[in-house]
């Protein structure tokens, strides 16, 4: 089983005005997919907050991925790719684009995305847009490939060729 942490990313949702229902939506995602979530919480669109919370947690390996919700797009207090680029060793840029494409078949609008993924040590680390559908959905896009990517990062590298399956 995977542990993960679940991060909405919100003003309004940290404020007590706006209930969220991002983050909910992809932990109910997580669990049907067979992960534990250990952590749930809730941080302001604030680039400081938002980074150090990300590197607490991944510095701590209490959880091998995070995923936010909120703060991916163009509005100016949208700081959630930046406060993540912040605090990454590596980004994987092919998981951004994985989002933004499998999102482009159910809306235009998810070309204004900017979500983005990386590590930290041995943590990924993703960013899901703020709406429930579209954080499911963007999930759902990369979910296959983040097993491969936690094997990676814990130092599991064996290619296996067709031929060898």
């Amino acid at each position: 089983m995977i542990n993960a942490a679940v991060l909405t990313i919100s003003d309004s949702v940290s404020a007590g005005t706006r209930v969220d229902k991002s983050g909910p939506a992809v932990r109910e995602r997580l669990e049907q997919l067979g992960w534990r979530v250990t952590v749930m919480e809730v941080i302001a669109d604030e680039v400081s907050e938002i980074g150090a919370r990300l590197s607490t947690l991944a510095d701590g390996e209490q959880v091998a991925a995070i995923f936010t919700t909120g703060g991916t797009g163009v509005a100016p207090r949208d700081v959630t790719p930046e406060a993540t680029r912040s605090i990454l060793h590596r980004e994987i840029p092919g998981l951004g684009e994985l989002m933004r494409a499998k999102g482009r078949e159910f809306t235009p609008l998810a070309v204004l995305s900017r979500s983005m993924a990386g590590t930290r040590g041995k943590v990924l680390i993703v960013n899901l847009p703020g709406s429930s559908k579209g954080a499911v959905q963007s999930l759902d896009a990369i979910v296959e490939l983040v097993p491969h990517v936690l094997e990676l990062l814990r130092g599991q590298t064996e290619h296996v060729t067709a031929q060898q399956e």
